[in-house]
Parts: C-alpha cells; sequence; structure tokens
C-alpha cells in the first residue's frame, strides 16, 4: 500500500483566482508549519509542485525527510485569462462562463486555461508516476487546492460537483492510501 499525505502549501494572502503565478507563501506561522511536521511521517518522501509557495512550504517540513525533485505537474489549475483577477471582475465580463466554470466542472475552462478534466488527468498522471516509482512507500506532495481535490474525487468515486464541495484548507493534510489500483481517503483537510 502507497500513502499519499496531500499537504496544501500554505497562504498566499491573495483575493484572486491564482492558478500558475509563482507568488509566495506566508510560513509565518511556525508553530503551525512545526505541528504540520511532527504529524507527518518522518521516513515518508517530500515532493511539491515547482511553484515557490509549494516549494517553500515543502522545504519548511522536509526535516531529514528524503526529497524528490519539483514536478510542475503538481501545479494548481491554470486560469488562463482569468490569472490573478477576482470572481467579480471575471463576472462582470463573463457571467455564464464563470458560472460554468466553477458550477459544473469538467470541461469548462477559462479562456487559455484548463478545464477540470485537464487538471484531473495532469494530476493522475503525476501521482500514477509517483505510485508506481514508490509503490508501498509514504509520499508527502505539497500541492494546492485543485490538485488535492482531483485526488479526493478519485479515492472517493465522486464527480468534481462534488468533490468542490469539500474544503481544503492552507497547511491541512488529506491523506490517501492506494493499494492495487484500489483508493480509499483516509481523511480529507486534517489541520494537525
Amino acid at each position: 500500500m502507497t500513502r499519499l499525505h496531500l499537504v496544501r502549501h500554505g497562504p498566499t494572502h491573495a483575493k484572486s483566482m491564482v492558478g500558475w503565478s509563482d507568488l509566495p507563501a506566508d510560513l509565518s506561522d511556525t508553530v503551525a508549519i512545526a505541528r504540520l511536521s511532527t504529524f507527518l511521517p518522518e521516513t515518508a518522501t517530500v515532493i511539491s509542485s515547482d511553484l515557490i509557495r509549494a516549494t517553500a512550504t515543502a522545504d519548511a517540513i522536509q526535516g531529514a525527510r528524503p526529497r524528490l525533485p519539483h514536478d510542475p505537474r503538481l501545479r494548481e489549475l491554470n486560469f488562463g485569462d482569468w490569472e490573478l483577477r477576482r470572481f467579480q471582475q471575471i463576472e462582470a465580463e463573463d457571467p455564464e462562463g464563470i458560472r460554468a466554470f466553477w458550477e459544473t466542472p469538467g470541461s469548462n475552462r477559462a479562456p487559455g486555461g484548463e478545464s477540470w478534466n485537464d487538471l484531473r488527468a495532469r494530476a493522475d498522471a503525476a501521482i500514477d508516476a509517483l505510485i508506481s516509482r514508490l509503490a508501498g512507500g509514504e509520499l508527502i506532495v505539497v500541492a494546492h487546492f485543485g490538485l488535492i481535490l482531483t485526488q479526493v474525487q478519485r479515492a472517493l468515486g465522486i464527480d468534481a460537483e462534488t468533490a468542490f464541495g469539500h474544503r481544503i484548507d492552507n497547511l491541512s493534510v488529506t491523506e490517501i492510501h492506494c493499494e492495487a489500483s484500489r483508493w480509499h481517503a483516509e481523511r480529507i483537510n486534517h489541520i494537525p
């Protein structure tokens, strides 16, 4: 069995749609970071998205754990032309498009961006490759809200709209087990 500990990066405090923009995380809550690091298995291998908010969070919790190179396939959803824009701004220009994007995720995408299905395919391929590489091990994946939700969707066998109903807080852990292609969500959005 492979155990995935999916950690959402520290907060950016951005009030806009942040996907591939490389905004830093606020890691000033050293008590929360220490609790998170202590909660995670000491022998697990750490990997993160290549965006600075994830790499810095991985640095903060790594300790003596082994580390794999950053993986761009673990990035957040690409919001394309909506990147770093507020929901209200986009809604004023394209109310139907933004509502469809959030209310019926799947093939809807921001102009120049990814759909939920695109993200899910990218995330599944990245996680599958990691599981194949570290079969039977423990892996800490420091990533993003959307990427973590794709794996919640996968583990629970639910649709994207239902997956969006789950909360994934910054510095939370979502633990998913995979054994012989069977997926199980052990905990979702756990704050140590």
